[in-house]
């Protein structure tokens, strides 16, 4: 790109040497600088982007945009001095990638739980009904079926998100649906992005460590629909849950209009007559349009709202028949990680699941309760260096279950004794154990079973790896519960 046009962008600036003719790519990270490449000092909770500077400059950037005067050669890199910038890097991301958000009907899902099965469902029923669709989340990068990478985050930084919606764009995508977490809210991580529709899931205990208080949680969340503008050429929505207790915190900060769902209270979306099966879940849809019977393979009543946020999102901006949405349900996959059921031989019905705070754990379990013929075994951890006022209540929500293994998903830096004695101080019954190590904990519930017994493995998901101290170390609790189960009954 041309850099006088990029740096235009900025209008409050400070320019010390000459610019280079042009860009060719934007970075924060001095390691990935290349060739004609633009650098932004970023200063992050543990590093000073500012510190690294010259390693940029030997890599390749031609172009320094920082915070204060740097000692540099400008014959090498000219430098932009900035108030923020922050800032800055969501103005240039956004010119660079040419504002690829405009051109996208980008729908942005937040809340504690549901996320990921949202935008997964949303992004289904797009492609179903011919339209080209990618998803950005937790999972990874998806365009249509093909999955292009992965994430260590929920919401990437704000160079990789402009860089995704331009990639989406270029490969002929024109819906997006994206996962919002807190973090990327509160961290400009969506500066600069142009959501046409924002889906709230609900609000329960988590990352308190990190806001503070529900309250500056709602309010960070909140971000993401405050931000809606009117605008005369491309409407734009708010798709609320009316069951849950924020749902007036949120619509009350919500410029645009709002589509609610929800099954207790009266809803634009309602399900009524909602009944579980051990294969997924029917209900009667009540619509705008009249009542639609649904059928999925999904279970549990979380299901059910996931299920509605999704068809109330897409209902608001696509000119799909409503019955047509609610027959691609039908063939909706559960995400991997998802309330994902293992097929194993050992008679046992093992369930992977990423509920991680107390909230999505109860639903969990309550999802599986009405199918219990024998024990239900729950495998329950959390994370080091993290809010630490979850911890029993985590506990508590799994101590519905027959027995319980305390665990610990990722323990970074911390002490895993300190961890699981925190999640003990929740138990309510003296029918469990304490196991650091969760690969020994996975293997101990899979060990402890019954034929016709219900494993519930909860906490991290799909997820690859473990993240001790620094270095991630590969683990995935689906495998190694394939592995234990096929270990310990080969006969079977």
């Amino acid at each position: 790109m041309n850099t006088y046009d990029l740096i235009s962008a900025l209008k409050i600036k400070q320019q010390i040497g000459q610019l280079p003719n042009v860009i060719s790519s934007i970075s924060h990270n001095s390691r990935q600088v290349t060739d004609n490449s633009l650098f932004i000092c970023i200063s992050g909770f543990t590093v000073d982007g500012h510190k690294f500077v010259t390693e940029a400059i030997e890599n390749g950037a031609t172009c320094i945009v920082a915070e204060r005067e740097i000692d540099i050669d400008t014959n090498k890199a000219a430098l932009i001095i900035v108030p923020d910038t922050n800032k800055a890097i969501a103005t240039l991301a956004a010119t660079f990638y040419n504002h690829p958000s405009h051109a996208l009907t980008l729908y942005g899902v937040t809340g504690t739980n549901g996320k990921t099965t949202v935008t997964t469902i949303i992004k289904h029923l797009l492609t179903q009904n011919g339209l080209s669709a990618a998803l950005i989340g937790t999972n990874g990068f998806q365009i249509n079926e093909d999955i292009y990478s992965s994430s260590n985050n929920t919401t990437s930084d704000i160079l990789t998100n402009q860089h995704l919606l331009y990639e989406s764009k270029n490969q002929g995508v024109t819906h997006v649906a994206m996962e919002v977490s807190s973090h990327g809210l509160e961290q400009g991580r969506l500066w600069g992005i142009d959501f046409s529709v924002a889906t709230f899931t609900n609000l329960s205990h988590e990352h308190l460590d990190y806001h503070g208080s529900m309250e500056e949680y709602a309010a960070t969340k909140v971000q993401l629909f405050s931000s809606l503008s009117i605008q005369p050429n491309k409407q734009k929505f708010a798709i609320l849950n009316r069951d849950d207790s924020w749902y007036d915190f949120f619509q009350k900060r919500t410029p645009v209009q709002i589509v609610s769902y929800g099954i207790h209270e009266e809803a634009d979306f309602r399900a009524t007559e909602i009944k579980y099966h051990k294969d997924g879940t029917t209900f009667e849809l009540l619509t705008p349009e009249g009542n639609y019977r649904v059928q999925t393979k999904l279970m549990g009543e979380f299901n059910v709202y996931n299920i509605l946020a999704a068809i109330a999102t897409v209902y608001t901006k696509e000119s799909i028949p409503l019955k047509k949405l609610v027959k691609s349900i039908e063939f909706t996959p559960s995400p991997p990680g998802r309330m994902e059921k293992l097929e194993n031989d050992g008679g046992r019905h093992i369930y992977i699941d990423y509920a991680h705070t107390p909230d999505a754990l109860t639903k969990a379990i309550n999802s599986l309760l009405p199918f219990k013929q024998n024990k239900l075994i729950v495998v329950v951890g959390t994370g080091g260096d993290r809010d630490k006022s979850i911890r029993p209540l985590l506990a508590i929500a799994a101590s519905v279950a027959d027995y319980v293994i305390l665990t610990i998903n990722d323990p970074r830096h911390e002490d895993p004794n300190k961890i699981l004695q925190d999640l003990e101080k929740g138990m309510l019954h003296h029918q469990y154990a304490c196991i650091a190590d969760r690969k020994l904990a996975i293997r101990e519930a899979i060990n402890r079973s019954s034929p016709d017994d219900i494993i519930l493995i909860a906490g991290k998901g799909k997820e690859p790896y473990q993240i001790i101290k620094n270095k991630k170390v590969a683990h995935n609790d689906a495998t190694i519960a394939l592995e234990c189960s096929k270990e310990l009954f080969p006969n079977i």
